[in-house]
């Protein structure tokens, strides 16, 4: 199995005169990527490489930091976005039957003003590396879900609809900052990953990888890795799109292996998980029930509980 790549030039951010057949042969690839595999590769998308690295660096450099420093800035320690902030190593386990994953994240969840983020030192524009990487996204995002639907057959606008409150606190859309640290193999546990099994809980995440290490698995249920592609996006399906589209689109798992004996490299990659607005209800575009009607907003409680033991 190989993720197909798509030159997305006529979706672009910096192009917004494409014409309805371009975007139909667009939706027509999508539709096809996302249904045998669940993800592909964009390219030439309006997003620079330099503008992802610039993120990537100012996020090692807080990862980087003793955790005494960090711990201030704690998931669950901001009344105003419980998701917002940074989670600490196996804290999570994305894949609830195996140990903590080896990995850190730092959660933007919230652009509220009020919101506390590191500054000090080297990290003074670390609030608007990570805001303005954040929009960047919620703009190409909005583009492929508008591409998704007419690939669809359906109403260019009718996701769009739903996801008109991301950045605010009525919808759970979040940019994750990923750090995978050096593994010492002599104190990994028993069936350890850096990244558990599991799919993406709304409707697509994008991800930019700063290295290889992604697993993803075929309907045949074999694992594959996904392959760096330098100047792309890798872009997958989540559950609820699934849902919405009663399986037209699949939601498929991936994970990311322990690296090789030996190996001290660390890893890094942004994920922009995109949620449907919290209220809004999820039911079958097809008309049919093969999914029970539930809101963005209780699936993802739902789906961070599982990870969070302690949520």
């Amino acid at each position: 199995m190989e993720i197909p790549v798509v030159d997305f030039s006529a979706g672009c951010l910096n192009e917004k005169h494409a014409t309805d057949d371009q975007l139909r042969k667009l939706g027509a690839e999508l539709k096809t990527a996302f249904y045998e595999i669940g993800f592909v590769f964009l390219k030439n998308f309006g997003i620079t490489e330099e503008e992802v690295q610039r993120v990537m660096d100012i996020s090692r450099t807080f990862f980087l930091q003793p955790d005494e420093v960090k711990r201030p800035f704690s998931r669950e320690s901001f009344s105003l976005c419980s998701n917002h902030g940074w989670v600490s190593l196996q804290t999570e386990s994305l894949n609830p039957r195996r140990p903590g994953d080896l990995k850190e994240a730092f959660n933007v969840s919230s652009l509220h003003p009020d919101i506390k983020w590191p500054s000090s030192g080297s990290l003074q524009d670390f609030q608007e590396i990570q805001s303005s990487f954040f929009l960047r996204c919620k703009e190409l995002s909005l583009w492929v879900l508008r591409v998704i639907a007419i690939g669809l057959d359906l109403d260019p606008d009718v996701l769009l609809s739903t996801h008109s409150l991301i950045g605010t606190h009525g919808n759970g859309t979040t940019l994750r900052s990923l750090f995978y640290p050096p593994v010492s193999a002599e104190a990994v546990k028993e069936d350890q990953l850096r990244c558990g099994e599991h799919s993406d809980y709304g409707s697509i995440t994008l991800l930019f990888q700063g290295s290889e290490g992604l697993q993803v698995q075929t309907r045949s249920g074999e694992f594959v890795t996904a392959p760096l592609i330098p100047g792309a996006v890798l872009i997958n399906i989540a559950d609820l799109l699934q849902r919405w589209t009663n399986d037209r689109l699949i939601s498929v798992f991936h994970r990311v292996l322990l690296p090789p004996v030996g190996d001290s490299s660390t890893r890094q990659s942004l994920a922009f998980f995109v949620q449907p607005d919290d209220d809004a209800l999820i039911t079958c575009l097809d008309g049919s029930n093969k999914y029970p009607p539930i809101t963005s907003g209780d699936y993802l409680i739902q789906r961070l509980k599982q990870g969070y033991p302690k949520f």
